[in-house]
Parts: structure tokens; sequence; C-alpha cells
């Protein structure tokens, strides 16, 4: 499991990582190649009804299409994870960039450029 601080413990920890992994695997296989996707997190509601998926992508200029790809294909995904996981109701899904990786990779490019 990933060490972030922000990952709730026990279950809802488990069940978020699982999320993440299996949509890494499933934009991987959906995508087609113009750009990076790379799932950095994910968050799950407490009653795990919901859960947000962060993303990264590279390059930067094809962050909107691809933010709309994985939108689009949240239904495709959602019976992906019905699959792969074990839950009585899977999760209503959101994605969203992960603002928290962006302004992260800004300040390294920032430091290094002292």
């Amino acid at each position: 499991m990933e060490n972030r601080n922000d990952l709730p413990a026990g279950r809802q920890g488990k069940i978020a990582n699982q999320i993440k992994e299996l949509t890494a695997i499933f934009l991987e296989r959906e995508n087609n190649r113009t750009s990076l996707v790379t799932v950095t997190s994910c968050n799950t509601s407490p009653d795990l009804k919901k859960a947000t998926i962060f993303i990264t992508v590279l390059p930067n200029e094809k962050e909107h299409d691809a933010l709309e790809f994985a939108k689009r294909k949240r239904k495709d995904l959602r019976e992906f994870l019905k699959k792969k996981m074990r839950m009585k109701v899977t999760p209503f899904l959101d994605i969203a960039i992960d603002q928290g990786e962006k302004n992260r990779q800004k300040i390294d490019e920032l430091l290094r450029k002292k």
C-alpha cells in the first residue's frame, strides 16, 4: 500500500487502494496512447458509496482531453471494478485532476531553478 498520510486506515484505505490500482490497469488498457495518464490516488467516502480517483496527465496540454476521456469511460470502469472486486455495492466514481501533485511538481521545478 502507498505510504501516504491522506489514505484512511483499515477497510476504507484498502478499498481506495484497490480502486486506484484497478483504475490504473483499466485506463492503461483503454487509453489511446496520445498522453500518459497516471492514477495518483483515490479517496472513498466512509460508507464506500462514492470514490474520487485522482489522475495526472502528461503532456499538460492533453489534460482536458484525458480527463474528458476518463469521465466518459466511468460506466465501463465501474463494470470493470464490479468484476474484479468483491463488494456488495460498487461506488459511484468521480475522476479529477490531482492538483496537489501538480503543485508539488511546480515546487520541485522552482527549487531546481535556484
